[in-house]
């Protein structure tokens, strides 16, 4: 794994030197080259303005934020060079928090931080245990990529990990969601069933199937195209529409196991992929019944 940046997590007298990786895997992320069908040679993007409709080049094209409908603020890139925030290679910690604190609306991308040679390892499995047993999150800043981003600081398994966090400014309000008023009252005996029907659903994450179905469907679908196949159908399961009593009577009827558990070989299916050659008979793909 590689490190994307190397600094120190900081806070009051304390510099610990670290090294930041991405969390996230992205080789496993499929993406689509646009082809000519006719040659099969990549598509580009067409740069044609939309007033126009010249096609333009690269240093004819700059950037404008839009104030009002039609009207722009002409920001040049010389312009934003000059918006530099000073960097300290350092994950600045403010102070430490209540995880409950956070919004879980403002976690962005995460990171893995790790010590940065032998000589951080002590200090670093220090503030590890000490956020382990006080339970807190550290609240900090750090200069990434020309930006000053929020960041939360918490442990995990054995090391540590640096999330961003949207500022405040960056997230809507909830009061914005329509409707909104119209979902708060609720009938005593649905409150009761939906309770129950929760209390027989708990389960633990490593019981749940995380499996990306979409995912996996593209994989078959790339297979097949490889393999000579051409026709992939996907079917799309109808959920039925019925008021909220009758899904509970029927949710809790239903829910004599533990649902979205790892499929066995002893688990009931449900179609939901079909995969076939294009001149075979369509034949569906069973599997477990979701709960």
């Amino acid at each position: 794994m590689r490190s994307i940046w190397k600094g120190h997590i900081r806070f009051l007298l304390v510099a610990i030197p670290v090294r930041i990786y991405n969390a996230i895997e992205t080789a496993e992320k499929i993406q689509f080259n646009q082809l000519h069908r006719e040659d099969y040679g990549p598509i580009g993007y067409d740069k044609r303005c939309k007033k126009c409709s010249q096609v333009v080049s690269n240093d004819q094209i700059t950037k404008g934020y839009q104030y009002e409908p039609d009207r722009y603020a002409i920001v040049e890139p010389e312009d934003i060079a000059k918006v530099k925030i000073k960097t300290t290679r350092a994950v600045d910690i403010i102070g430490f928090v209540d995880s409950s604190e956070i919004p879980t609306t403002f976690y962005d991308a995460p990171y893995y931080a790790g010590p940065d040679g032998p000589v951080s390892e002590k200090p670093y499995a220090l503030l590890r245990e000490v956020m382990k047993q006080t339970g807190k999150v550290g609240i900090g800043k750090v200069v990434l990529r020309d930006r000053e981003d929020l960041v939360a600081l918490f442990p995990h398994e054995d090391g540590l990990v640096m999330q961003k966090l949207h500022y405040p400014n960056e997230l809507r309000s909830m009061k914005d969601v329509p409707e909104l008023d119209g979902a708060t009252k609720l009938d005593k005996n649905e409150m009761k069933m939906a309770t129950m029907l929760v209390e027989q659903m708990v389960t633990t994450l490593s019981e749940i199937d995380t499996v990306d179905q979409y995912h996996e469907a593209l994989k078959k679908l790339i297979e097949s195209k490889i393999k000579g196949k051409k026709v992939v159908e996907f079917e799309v399961e109808e959920l039925p529409r019925l008021d909220i009593m009758s899904a509970l009577k029927k949710s809790l009827q239903a829910s004599n196991r533990k649902p979205m558990v790892k499929a066995t070989a002893a688990a009931t299916k449900k179609k939901s992929l079909t995969l076939v050659k294009s001149e075979a008979k369509p034949k569906a793909v069973k599997r477990r019944k979701a709960s």
